[in-house]
């Protein structure tokens, strides 16, 4: 996909991000998921300013406005926060601004879970409460947030003000609405964030009062006060509601003693909390620091870990993929986690579910990862009891097929490759985004068409644009989405060499791996030729997949393959900047550390990419260079204590200004 499509795609997705979260109170993905696509729109953006679209979310915040309540302009515009996941972030923040504000002072405050509003007062008089909205443009809710119990419709001096603040639901509040909807047949909210910002939108008032919603305010965007602790203490007196449980620090050590200490406390609060906020105290360090399109630069939100939960596991059934690898599955008792109800979780291989001792009937512990997947932690070992041990199956769950042992000695495989549910499972990777990018092909339409002996195999996919009246006659078709389909298809086959190699589903190659073999190679017909001796003296390839590729091109099914998608049109070449080789980069690993003066980190990567080495994110014996920059942080301390090699600015332009 060429930039200029990427950054469609990229506004697309996260603007329908956007509305499912600030709209539809319904989150579609996760920050950590979120975030990634956002770094690189602004990646992109930046680097191809011509295709920059007006609807971009990186010059906005929140989403549209609902049609059916009135529209407040704020006074000044909502910002969002920019979430960091670890140690290491919340470090570098503070490094950013010590090098800005000479002995900053920060603030730590409890990041409530529920829907941004901005209250207006006018001589002391509540006049008016909108949410976020896109940032500049919110929601007329005045009439709800005058229901909340501790709102004050008028202050305790006679004066204008702008606050922001968040309208939330206790716990308690949270499971007192949800008995009702239960017992008039409804729906249950997932969680308190949802119930809340549903309620804080209902047209009548009077359902809105009677969820019981609180809100505690935090922010004054125009204060006159020295500082944001002071201009807490400010709200507080002026009767408004402010959470008691914030607090000065003065350092990363500070910072990180207040993190530790409310992850503790965080379940005994009354109501639910998804992280930390950081802020620069001072408010001319705050101005002086200013903002980005999206975020203010004085303040970070930390968020807490993945959410675990206790459920039952109920039974273990088996899938096949698509290279006919069988995989164990937990059936779970339903249980929220982090928001979602999670039914299902992968269990691996037989070796994980044995390490881990899990037994059918355990009560176990589901761990949410940021990228969604829902992973089984460990048994309840004192809940154990009327429990039955795991057993391996030793033939296909699909076609009945004796099962045999993968090349790692740790997988069982369906070696029949007429396997249906490796066919579908193949033709649906095939498809899939990261892969061939084929809108319009998901899973239930190429199950549906491969039971209709539509599509069978890959060939068949360029095919349909010839059976476009038997397709229009489907249920669910039409000329619209029909021509749709055709057009995403043909699309496909101009696609850089890295999607075809990972759509065609060798063994252990993923799209990171795809996209190296494709830079290193050029084209299809170079690597077709390539050794496992050369394969493996690629930066991480190891014998295992060097053996799967090299058998992967000698397999007279798959040469043939290759031949009918050549003339079938399909691009067989890489379309992205070559690898250039050089000894100081090529085939080692990078960690960046601190700020380099002259280069963003993502230029840092792009050229070590560029010249064949990895830019990774630990420090470990097998790191070769550490870069630092200004501020580093503990993984130079680590590199040291390990020997690495240390790259600084100058030398990092030295080797530069060489290449």
């Amino acid at each position: 996909m060429n930039p200029q499509e990427r950054i469609k795609e990229l506004v697309d997705t996260l603007n329908k991000a956007n509305v499912d979260y600030f709209l539809h109170d319904n989150p579609s993905m996760t920050d950590n998921e979120y975030d990634s696509l956002l770094m690189e729109l602004f990646r992109l953006e930046d680097e191809y300013p011509q295709y920059k679209l007006p609807e971009s979310p990186t010059g906005s915040v929140g989403s549209k406005v609902l049609d059916s309540f009135d529209k407040i302009t704020h006074g000044t515009p909502m910002f969002s926060l920019a979430d960091v996941f670890n140690e290491d972030e919340v470090e570098a923040f503070v490094n950013r601004v010590e090098k800005e504000v000479e002995n900053p002072e920060f603030v730590c405050e409890l990041k409530m879970d529920g829907l941004g509003v901005n209250l207006t007062y006018k001589n002391g008089l509540l006049v008016s409460a909108a949410t976020r909205g896109d940032g500049v443009v919110g929601e007329d809710i005045t009439n709800n947030v005058k229901t909340i119990k501790y709102v004050p419709i008028r202050l305790t001096e006679p004066i204008d003000l702008e606050v922001r603040g968040e309208i939330y639901m206790t716990k308690k509040s949270f499971e007192e609405a949800n008995k009702k909807r239960i017992a008039n047949g409804e729906e249950p909210f997932q969680n308190p964030r949802n119930a809340a910002a549903g309620s804080a939108r209902q047209l009548d008032s009077k359902i809105a009062k009677e969820r019981k919603l609180d809100m505690v305010l935090y922010h004054v965007p125009n204060t006159t006060e020295d500082t944001h602790y002071e201009t807490l203490q400010l709200l507080a007196k002026l009767g408004l509601p402010i959470n008691n449980n914030s607090k000065k620090v003065h350092n990363f050590e500070e910072i990180k003693k207040f993190i530790e200490e409310w992850t503790i406390k965080r379940p005994d609060l009354p109501y639910e909390i998804d992280g930390i906020v950081i802020k620069l105290n001072d408010i001319k360090g705050q101005r002086l620091m200013g903002n980005t399109a999206k975020y203010p630069r004085w303040a970070v939100a930390y968020k807490f870990p993945a959410e675990q939960v206790v459920t039952k596991l109920e039974d273990i059934i088996f899938t096949v993929g698509r290279t006919g690898q069988i995989t164990p599955n937990a059936v779970l008792s339903p249980v929220k986690v982090a928001g979602s109800t999670i039914r299902r979780a992968t269990l691996h291989n037989e070796s994980y579910i044995r390490e881990k001792d899990l037994r059918i009937g355990d009560f176990v512990i589901i761990h949410k990862a940021g990228d969604v997947i829902p992973e089984v932690v460990a048994p309840v070992l004192e809940r154990r009891k009327d429990v039955s041990f795991f057993e391996m199956i030793d033939e296909c769950p699909i076609c009945h097929t004796p099962l045999v042992k993968s090349a790692s000695q740790i997988d069982y495989l369906c070696p029949n490759e007429h396997c249906p549910a490796r066919k579908i499972e193949g033709l649906v990777h095939y498809a899939s985004r990261p892969a061939m990018n084929i809108d319009g092909l998901g899973d239930a339409i190429i199950e549906d068409f491969y039971n209709l002996n539509i599509i069978t195999k890959i060939e068949d996919i360029y095919n349909l644009k010839d059976k476009k009246e038997e397709l229009i006659e489907l249920e669910g078709f039409g000329n619209k989405s029909v021509d749709n389909l055709i057009t995403s298809i043909e699309a496909s086959k101009s696609n850089s060499l890295e999607r075809l190699l990972f759509a065609l589903g060798i063994p252990g190659i993923g799209a990171k791996t795809a996209k190296v073999l494709a830079k290193k190679y050029d084209n299809i017909d170079n690597l077709m030729k390539a050794t496992e001796e050369e394969l493996t003296n690629i930066n991480d390839i190891g014998n295992i997949l060097a053996k799967n590729v090299v058998s992967f091109f000698k397999d007279e099914k798959n040469k043939q393959l290759i031949n009918n998608l050549k003339e079938i049109g399909i691009n067989m070449e890489y379309k992205g900047e070559k690898v250039l080789n050089n000894p100081l980069i090529s085939n080692k690993k990078f960690v960046i550390t601190g700020t380099i003066s002259f280069m963003t980190r993502d230029e840092i990567k792009a050229l070590i990419e560029r010249y064949d080495g990895s830019a990774i994110d630990s420090v470990s014996k097998k790191t070769d260079v550490v870069i630092v920059g200004d501020s580093p942080g503990s993984k130079y301390d680590k590199a040291l204590k390990l020997g690495i090699e240390i790259w600084n600015e100058d030398k990092l332009k030295e080797v530069i200004e060489s290449l």
